[in-house]
């Protein structure tokens, strides 16, 4: 495990940025297709505007990037709630993607149906046995949860489905989201989490007890690959770093 520490929200997405370009670059080296999955939330939001501005913007060849995202509220994708809304408004919309090459977790489907339809996409990309995404993106929640992992909710006991939906009480709304198992046999897993409101719960997930149910975001570690968390001074106030 790799931990950064930026100043702030500006600093922070710009080394998560020229880690990406710099992954992009040389995975592409050896094979035709580089595997993104995108995260919601406020923290990835400036590294999106980021990443559609020079140099990324041109430097990238975002032709040879297959998108996905980690969780998605089940809500119309014109709700500004939804994860690929904001994508798309914040970075997709402005840089030379592949319309077919962008896999959003559907809500015009029962939950049910859009979960399976998302595990059969990819599964179509990734066998059982081998490893899955070149970079996840994830954010963590003040309660400890990432993707759509929340304390105390069965997904996180999870072993065999690579996504699954659900219906969460304290929001009122189903979710579907990728899974630890499918998550974990990424290359790279990069956590951003900004704020001090963010510090106490990091200390607990990265020096407290292993408690995959209280601190969701513990369950996240990849087997084969590398995990990162970038955080910034305020999260940081309360690691050993």
């Amino acid at each position: 495990m790799e931990i950064q520490v930026a100043v702030d929200v500006k600093d922070l997405s710009k080394r998560v940025a020229d880690l990406l370009k710099y992954d992009i670059e040389e995975t592409l080296r050896s094979k035709d297709r580089y595997t993104l999955v995108l995260s919601g939330g406020s923290t990835p939001k400036a590294l999106y505007q980021l990443l559609a501005t020079e140099p990324y913007r041109s430097s990238i060849p975002w032709d040879k990037i297959h998108f996905f995202w980690g969780d998605e509220r089940f809500v119309p994708f014109e709700d500004d709630r939804n994860n690929a809304k904001m994508a798309f408004e914040e970075l997709l919309n402005h840089v030379p993607v592949v319309k077919e090459n962008i896999h959003i977790m559907r809500t015009d489907l029962r939950h049910e149906e859009a979960s399976q339809h998302y595990e059969t996409i990819l599964h179509s990309y990734f066998t059982k046995e081998g490893e899955t995404f070149d970079f996840v993106l994830l954010g963590m929640g003040d309660d400890g949860h990432t993707l759509s992992l929340f304390p105390g909710t069965e997904i996180i006991q999870e072993k065999e489905k690579w996504v699954s939906s659900f219906y969460l009480d304290s929001q009122s709304m189903y979710r579907i989201s990728l899974t630890a198992p499918v998550v974990n046999k990424a290359r790279k897993v990069v956590f951003m989490a900004t704020g001090k409101n963010k510090a106490k719960m990091l200390q607990n997930v990265l020096e407290g007890e292993s408690n995959v149910n209280l601190y969701p975001s513990q369950i996240i570690q990849p087997i084969t690959g590398t995990l990162y968390w970038f955080v910034d001074q305020e999260a940081a106030s309360e690691i050993n770093v």
